[in-house]
């Protein structure tokens, strides 16, 4: 058994867990700490250790999943994090808090890789497209299980605005919508997505999935909708399996 902590970092919260990767389950609870409020690379990092030491049976390297494009361990972009985070090499960030090498990625990516290998996506070939309905919308793209990294699609314009800000489950809280008037919203987003890229699939990841069977059969798209099978643990078991898999 090769295990891997996992770290997501969301809007509100921070959550961690053990992961076994070879077959995705987590072996060990899922400990939080609130997002710090501004979540600068500092404050960030010093939660981040927190969660590190919450579990010492895990000593290996740590994967990091955050709301980023990220490339070659650089944070690329913050739309909902603090801007100083632009430029900041997340990877030796925690290196030199936590004393752990880390595997740091974009949070859907992460959180589609684990999808992909041990949820909704195991075994789909053709295109697949996941997308976290949380703070924003997350997004990731795989062809045949090989992932598009870094898409970014909640950025893209609908009506005038970003997706992000049209129909995140942010949104929903923000503006007191009901479930009927969101799912309307979601799928303007999911139509535009189909116009652009086809996908032969979407699945659909984070903590509002705990309410699926609410919302999910009002969701229409041009192909079939899935929820996460990992639902809002997604996040961590995939940057467990990234840190893994980079040999950290």
């Amino acid at each position: 058994m090769t295990r891997r902590l996992g770290i997501d970092l969301g809007g509100s919260a921070i959550k961690a867990g053990v992961v076994d990767v070879t077959d995705g389950t987590l072996v060990s609870e899922v400990t939080t700490r609130p997002t710090p409020q501004p979540a600068t690379p500092e404050l960030v990092a010093a939660a981040v250790s927190e969660l590190v030491a919450d579990h010492p049976e895990c000593t290996g390297a740590v994967g990091f999943a955050f709301p980023s494009v990220v490339t070659f361990g650089v944070a690329r972009t913050a739309a909902n994090v603090d801007h100083a985070w632009i430029g900041c090499n997340g990877s030796q960030l925690i290196l030199q808090h936590t004393g752990r090498r880390c595997g740091f990625l974009n949070d859907a990516d992460a959180a589609g890789m684990a999808e992909m290998r041990f949820g909704a996506g195991r075994g789909v070939k053709g295109t697949v497209l996941t997308l976290t309905l949380g703070t924003g919308i997350g997004s990731a793209m795989f062809t045949d299980g090989l992932l598009w990294p870094n898409t970014e699609l909640g950025h893209l314009e609908i009506q005038g605005v970003e997706a992000e800000h049209h129909a995140s489950a942010r949104v929903r809280s923000a503006e007191h919508l009901d479930w009927d008037a969101w799912a309307l919203r979601v799928n303007e987003v999911l139509d535009a997505y189909h116009k652009l890229l086809w996908p032969d699939l979407y699945i659909i990841s984070g903590g509002v999935t705990e309410n699926w069977e609410i919302f999910g059969p009002k969701l229409r798209a041009g192909s079939p909708i899935r929820p996460a099978a990992l639902r809002q643990h997604a996040g961590v078991v995939g940057a467990a399996v990234y840190a893994a898999e980079q040999g950290e």
